[in-house]
């Protein structure tokens, strides 16, 4: 790392919010594959936009044939993985845009690295608020989901270290938000993270 850098003090976070009237925030969604993280985040964003605020979905779609296409999926690259998502959700965030993340990010200690950045107020005004969204789900139900095959290649060694199946996935404890895929419908979901973000000021106008 650099250390012959100079951080430079522009806008206050406060200052951009009031220019761009809304509030920026991360909504970190997690949970195994086929769980339905991207679909409800897909959902999430559709009605955000059309709610008339500004926000942007990162999953593996957008990231991982980009910014993380030189990472695998050993352990290490898994962190190394959601160290960058979670700086770019912060720009995001900063920028008073609502960042929706959707990645397995299987690690507590991960996902717990993503929130410290969020909370990070050195150099600004105020930390960014970061909303963890568990969307849970047994394996078993993942497994006859798979859209993609992929349990069934994991399950027959054709791809290694897969979340569920030969690699850990470490549920959070005190997500903010935690969703059981298999009982609740996408539109359930949506309204479910809406309400909570309603609740917490984190949707209203700046005026």
């Amino acid at each position: 790392m650099s250390t012959n850098i100079t951080w430079h003090a522009g806008l206050t976070r406060k200052e951009r919010s009031e220019l761009r009237k809304q509030q920026g925030c991360t909504v970190w969604f997690t949970g195994l594959s086929a769980s339905g993280k991207s679909t409800i985040a897909i959902a999430l964003e559709q009605h955000l936009l059309h709610q008339g605020l500004a926000c942007y979905r990162l999953d593996g779609d957008n990231v991982r044939f980009g910014l993380n296409k030189d990472l695998g999926f050993s352990p290490k690259d898994r962190e190394e993985n959601i160290r960058r998502i979670a700086e770019v959700a912060k720009l995001f965030a900063d920028s008073t845009t609502i960042a929706l993340t959707s990645f397995i990010s299987p690690y507590k200690a991960d996902r717990q690295l993503a929130r410290e950045l969020h909370a990070d107020a050195k150099g600004t005004d105020s930390p960014l608020p970061f909303v963890e969204v568990f969307i849970d789900i047994p394996v078993e139900e993942a497994e006859k989901r798979d859209p993609k095959g992929l349990y069934k290649k994991a399950r027959a060694g054709e791809i290694k270290e897969f979340t569920g199946i030969s690699a850990p996935y470490e549920a959070p404890e005190n997500a903010e938000i935690h969703i059981h895929s298999e009982k609740t419908s996408v539109e359930e979901a949506v309204l479910i993270i809406t309400k909570y973000l309603e609740e917490k000021g984190l949707l209203k106008t700046i005026s």
